[in-house]
């Protein structure tokens, strides 16, 4: 077995993440996440006939839908020709001709890429976050750091299986159509089927699994581990109300969510060798 060699990862991370700086990449997903975060944060209550910044709960519930939309949309674009790409430029094999592993390159694209993601995330919310604070309180602070941190997460989630798709793909068309069918599964058609389910198997049989369903859709465990711990607005998210309050560990959310980081890098290894 080779010894990975961290110099050739960092070299790769390190061209990735520049080369999203140089076409400013992440200052432009930046301002849409700053611009974004303040207008829902502002105008998320307009429907129960209020607007301005409020408690820190109706803010993050309000980012929480924004999040959920725009940040794996943006991690399947960043990652899908990741590897594809290189392949159909003809650079691959070059890349491949030096003294580097399959799993360093693919491992140091990931990392470039989630730098990348990752500063955009941070920069982005957080300034939001500064404006949003002054007017909340800083006693706030714990909890809108937390989501910044599951954001990320999100982000790295969907990112580990644009990598996937990078590597399956035979080519970029196919690689780009694959990740928007992803984007739409996950964040739109899963939690309508679950309710499908939900409501059709109503006391026909028992619904002890529906919790583990909710665990395999990284969206959904972003969406409770920033919503169940708030009272007041719990009720908005129907598929939240019946997860378990033993399950809602944050560690354990955490967990979870890190496997789905891990484990489609992990195919996506095993398929590129």
């Amino acid at each position: 077995m080779s010894v990975i060699e961290l110099r050739p990862i960092g070299i790769i991370a390190g061209k990735e993440f520049r080369d999203r700086l140089r076409n400013r990449w992440v200052l432009a997903v930046a301002c849409v996440f700053t611009a974004f975060a303040l207008a829902i944060a502002y105008f998320g209550s307009a429907q129960q006939g209020a607007v301005g910044f409020r408690s820190i709960d109706v803010t993050i519930a309000s980012l929480v839908s924004l999040v959920i939309y725009l940040v794996p949309l943006i991690a399947l674009i960043l990652g899908y020709d990741a590897i594809v790409g290189e392949r159909e430029h003809g650079s691959l094999e070059l890349l491949l001709s030096m003294p580097i592993t399959r799993f360093e390159l693919l491992l140091g694209k990931f990392l470039g890429l989630a730098g990348a993601l990752g500063v955009a995330t941070v920069a982005g919310f957080g300034l939001a976050g500064v404006l949003i604070l002054y007017q909340i309180g800083s006693n706030a602070l714990y909890h809108y750091g937390g989501f910044i941190v599951s954001a990320f997460l999100l982000g790295l989630a969907f990112l580990s299986m644009a990598m996937l798709v990078s590597v399956l793909a035979s080519d970029r068309m196919r690689a780009s159509g694959i990740a928007i069918a992803l984007w739409f599964f996950y964040v739109l058609i899963y939690d309508l089927l679950l309710l499908g389910l939900l409501v059709a198997g109503d006391g026909r049989f028992s619904m002890d699994f529906f919790p583990v369903l909710l665990l395999l859709n990284p969206a959904d465990i972003f969406r409770i581990l920033n919503i169940f711990g708030f009272d007041d607005v719990r009720q908005m998210y129907g598929l939240v109300t019946v997860f378990p309050e033993t399950l809602a560990n944050p560690w354990l959310l955490g967990g979870v969510m890190m496997f789905w980081i891990i484990a489609p890098l992990g195919v996506a290894t095993w398929r590129f060798k």
